[in-house]
């Protein structure tokens, strides 16, 4: 829910108040650029649509509808325009593996490690985040959306349904059907490592 001071920078901010705006931004920064993240898997480039969202934002501040929350408006505007920048870049796009995927209290890297884990456990969850960031590459940009916004950023089916326009309904199906085709496409990156792993070894074990 929108506290009252940030209804106030918004009331401001929509007369053209640049300080008002400044800190609404201020206020939200970190969630634009961890959605961007997510959906362009690169840090310049999230960079780079976070800067865009920011000017789209105040072109159509006066716009902005204050029935639903000024962080659900940014994550629509996020959303889209990640969505057109991926569709610009299609079969174009490159994706840097090796990113740590940052939140607001650090990367997921440095979260989810444990200091007492081996380097064999290390490695392993090195390659899930490898096997993870390839198999939403598969994604349509629509479904790469949804799941990252329900399953990455945590928000409800009716946040998710309010930022991306459409029903409920739709929006589940749209992120069941996401979630088994990243388990399939998962299944596969494994199998095929494990194949080039075995040929690997049989090559290393020939005389």
């Amino acid at each position: 829910m929108t506290d009252h001071r940030e209804r106030e920078l918004i009331a401001k901010a929509k007369q053209g108040n640049m300080q008002a705006f400044e800190e609404l931004i201020l206020r939200h920064e970190k969630i634009v650029y961890n959605v961007a993240l997510r959906m362009m898997n690169h840090s310049e480039d999230a960079k780079d649509i976070s800067q865009e969202v920011f000017l789209k934002a105040y072109k159509n501040m006066k716009n902005f509808d204050e029935r639903s929350m000024f962080s659900t408006w940014l994550y629509r505007i996020t959303t889209n325009t990640c969505i057109d920048e991926m569709r610009k870049r299609k079969g174009k796009q490159s994706y840097s593996l090796e990113e740590e995927l940052e939140n607001e209290e650090g990367s997921i890297q440095r979260q989810i490690a444990d200091e007492g884990e081996t380097p064999e456990e290390s490695l392993l969850r090195e390659e899930r985040k490898s096997e993870l960031l390839q198999a939403l590459d598969t994604l349509s940009e629509e479904h790469k959306a949804a799941v990252i916004l329900r399953d990455i950023r945590g928000l409800s089916y009716e946040e998710v349904a309010e930022i991306v326009d459409l029903p409920m309904g739709t929006v589940k199906s749209r992120i069941s059907r996401a979630r088994n085709q990243l388990k399939n496409e998962i299944l596969k990156i494994r199998e095929r490592n494990e194949g080039k792993s075995r040929h690997k070894k049989g090559k290393e074990g020939r005389p």
